[in-house]
């Protein structure tokens, strides 16, 4: 199940049945997680209709997880998620989470520099693989949108305070937006 490269398709039949198409074998949401924790990018697409329902997936794998007792998202994040679908936030939610989640991924990316390979964790037994875990959550809850560990070192870091303090502005904007909506 290592990463062969590109996008693995999977195919639901009618009988909703999932198929992978590189294995030729029928797998399980499960299985589909796994693959995401792999690192591995996954489209899901009805065989009749030709739709995309990855999204539709990602989120029952989610919801699954949540009602394992696997609480990752608070109760009040996912209250306010709720109400942005019956509020004009709509337009502002997906950008203000993508921004907040790009942030905890530079926060998190950054701190496993730090760590390096002087620091005791990095001979854990299974550290590596909380990386890779925790890489692949980022993009199943950002739509894989953002970048991997390899094309990290390939953006661009703010050249100046200045920018930065515009994205942080920015931020900011986003979040007065949302606190007016919700009033």
């Amino acid at each position: 199940m290592g990463e062969t490269g590109g996008t693995l398709l999977i195919k639901r039949y009618a009988s909703r049945r999932l198929y992978n198409t590189e294995t030729s074998d029928y797998v399980t949401l499960e299985d589909i997680a796994g693959f995401i924790r792999e690192g591995r990018e996954v489209q899901i697409v009805d065989l009749k209709s030709g739709d995309d329902l990855t999204r539709q997936y990602l989120l029952q794998i989610i919801a699954e997880h949540e009602s394992k007792g696997e609480n990752v998202l608070p109760l009040g994040v996912l209250t306010d998620l709720v109400r942005s679908y019956t509020t004009q936030a709509q337009s502002v939610v997906p950008q203000f989470l993508h921004a907040s989640f790009e942030m905890l991924r530079d926060g998190q990316s950054k701190m496993m520099e730090n760590m390096g390979a002087m620091h005791p964790m990095a001979n854990m037994p299974g550290f590596d693989a909380m990386r890779a875990q925790q890489q692949a959550f980022l993009k199943a809850m950002t739509g894989g949108n953002w970048p991997s560990a390899s094309s990290e070192t390939e953006r661009e870091e703010p050249e100046s305070s200045e920018e930065l303090s515009d994205i942080k502005a920015q931020l900011a904007d986003l979040q007065s937006k949302l606190s007016k909506l919700d009033k």
